[in-house]
């Protein structure tokens, strides 16, 4: 097989799943200058990338992210908009979720997220991290604990809209 014939169907075997992890990170209009430069990353160095190439692929991306959030200093904001009745079914628990999970550091949030959003392996975790699988099972569980204390905490009362007079 030519070096092309391997990179597309690397191509082909990541692209959907690399646009959905980088998407879920990202603003939409930076996904795919991400996604293109690790393709080219992975194109320059395909010679060198292991036997099961798409979870190093994710983990170039997250460099790639990292870069780009280092570059620009942003900080992400997350805006709950309720579009349906409050009395809606499992409104309550995913406010809840939302709450619990923006309580939680970024390193918990990714690696949760590379298990329950981007459908990976410990081990294809872990290569995206960077470390042993044993190590990331270790940070998942801890992870895990923590999102399961904070669902615990009960949600702080909003203050009163009025004051005394």
């Amino acid at each position: 097989m030519t070096s092309e014939e391997h990179f597309r169907r690397l191509h082909d075997a990541a692209y959907t799943d690399l646009m959905r992890f980088v998407r879920r990170r990202v603003p939409d209009d930076e996904v795919d200058d991400i996604v293109s430069t690790v393709f080219m990353i992975a194109w320059r160095r395909l010679g060198e990338l292991p036997g099961d190439a798409v979870p190093w692929l994710f983990g170039v991306a997250r460099n790639v992210m990292a870069a780009q959030s280092r570059t620009r200093n942003r900080h992400a904001v997350v805006d709950v908009r309720m579009v349906s009745d409050d009395r809606a079914p499992g409104v309550v628990a995913r406010i809840d979720l939302v709450r619990a999970w923006w309580t939680l550091s970024a390193a918990d949030h990714e690696v949760l997220a590379l298990v329950a959003f981007d459908g990976l392996t410990d081990t294809q975790a872990a290569t995206v991290l960077g470390c042993r699988p044993t190590t990331y099972r270790m940070r998942l569980s801890r992870a895990r604990r923590r999102l399961r204390d904070a669902m615990s905490q009960p949600a702080p009362r909003p203050a009163p809209s009025w004051s005394p007079a």
